[in-house]
């Protein structure tokens, strides 16, 4: 799918930005993409290769919108879901790709999952004991990476209306869906709706009992709506009220999961969580935000009250901090959130986070931080403190996407999930005896 088009609408500033330094920072999806090489020798090329993508730039010309799905030979919804499932064609067992057998087709996929592949019955058996630890999730897993569609469609989400409790009463997913009026209607609609019906006509896949259908459903829409929400619980993890004043969220980090046909409107469950907030404005900061209808300037007056109004640099934090908000061409963030920053992955990643992680720091900034999981959690943990911030506290998160997602090239693992847990910063740690030091300096 393709980024919304629409021109940036100009927003009358008095002040001329000054012309945005070139990014020096790892790009963060380019790394992602190549780490399956080290996971799945190959596996990268052949996503290229089943793409019609000849490098690396290609796939960031049709992440940027550059290039349309036209422009790779995909012509049809069969041509394009087929794709998709072509890139997830090797045995999980032996790491063959389909080129490396005598008959490329004679790849077999799981029936009960329909997610993984093998290149015969020897492999499917010698898999067998690991998989069926992990085959009804994986499950879950493939049947909403199709169904996700229906967010580009518009189908998902479903409208929501004014949150019937205060956001401190909402403890999660089960209080959040409990106020959603005629939620079964709703559900039933997008189920027997025309993109519904499409997908399935053209997956190439059984399609699910209704039931399982929903369930996706929901899932996914925990999903999207998973990042404000996060936000939210980050204003009230510091104290921070919309109802008194109007407010800033720098998104550092952000990339194509963040902005990838962003739609002005997707923040806007901030609104109903917090109503008759005093303006909110999200600025997603990162080298890999994608061009779309929320690549306008941040704005250098008060948010709109009432609206949760997105903007974006395409940039480093720090510079951005240098060329705007030094300059006050951007107001400085009330709140700052980093989802799934990476910053434990490899050294490349942490040196390009280095000046944010620092200047964030010492401006002492509220700062939430989300993990995919446990592991990734204790290791952002380790590095923070290494790095003398002050960690407030860390949880799970009770607003993380509820839909399960798998290691790509590594299928038979435990499931990982967005923002399951966050780590809430702020400022720099005391040193026990800093103060003495000084007088006696």
């Amino acid at each position: 799918a393709q980024p919304n088009a629409g021109a940036a609408p100009k927003t009358g500033r008095s002040k001329k930005a000054p012309e945005e330094p070139a990014a020096r920072a790892p790009d963060v999806d380019s790394l992602g993409f190549q780490a399956m090489d080290r996971n799945v020798p190959g596996l990268s090329h052949v996503i290229l290769q089943k793409l019609n993508m000849k490098s690396y730039e290609d796939y960031k010309s049709a992440m940027d919108g550059r290039k349309s799905g036209s422009d790779f030979g995909i012509r049809t919804y069969f041509d394009m879901f087929q794709k998709m499932e072509d890139t997830f064609k090797f045995c999980v067992e032996c790491k063959k790709l389909p080129d490396a057998l005598p008959d490329p087709k004679s790849l077999r996929r799981c029936k009960r999952c329909q997610n993984v592949y093998y290149c015969g019955v020897v492999c499917q058996r010698a898999n067998w004991p690991l998989h069926k630890k992990f085959c009804k999730k994986l499950k879950l897993v493939a049947l909403d990476r199709l169904v996700e569609w229906l967010i580009f469609t518009g189908d998902i989400p479903f409208p929501t209306g004014t949150w019937t409790k205060p956001a401190r009463d909402v403890k999660g997913w089960e209080d959040w869906f409990s106020m959603q009026e005629q939620l079964e209607e709703k559900l039933g609609a997008i189920v027997a709706g025309r993109y519904m019906t499409l997908l399935w006509a053209n997956a190439g896949k059984p399609r699910p009992e209704d039931t399982e259908l929903r369930e996706s459903i929901q899932r996914l829409v925990t999903d999207f709506h998973s990042r404000p929400l996060t936000i939210g619980l980050g204003l009230q993890l510091f104290g921070i009220d919309p109802l008194t004043r109007p407010l800033t969220v720098h998104v550092v980090g952000a990339s194509h999961v963040e902005t990838l046909n962003t739609r002005l409107t997707d923040y806007d469950e901030l609104t109903r969580m917090f109503p008759g907030h005093q303006g909110m404005e999200m600025v997603m900061v990162g080298v890999d935000v994608v061009d779309g209808p929320i690549m306008r300037p941040p704005l250098s007056t008060l948010a709109p009250r009432g609206k949760v109004y997105l903007s974006s640099y395409k940039g480093l934090y720090h510079d951005f901090w240098e060329s705007h908000v030094e300059t006050k061409l951007a107001a400085p963030p009330d709140l700052v959130v980093g989802f799934h920053p990476g910053f434990h992955a490899c050294t490349d990643l942490l040196a390009g986070w280095l000046p944010t992680l620092l200047l964030l720091r010492d401006y002492r900034l509220p700062v939430l931080f989300t993990v995919y999981s446990e592991q990734e959690l204790k290791a952002s943990l380790q590095i923070l403190v290494e790095l003398e911030t002050h960690i407030v506290g860390y949880a799970s998160n009770p607003f993380a996407s509820l839909r399960p997602e798998q290691v790509y090239s590594s299928p038979n693992k435990p499931p990982v999930y967005c923002s399951s847990h966050y780590i809430a910063l702020l400022g720099a740690e005391a040193v026990p005896g800093a103060e003495e030091l000084e007088d006696d300096d």
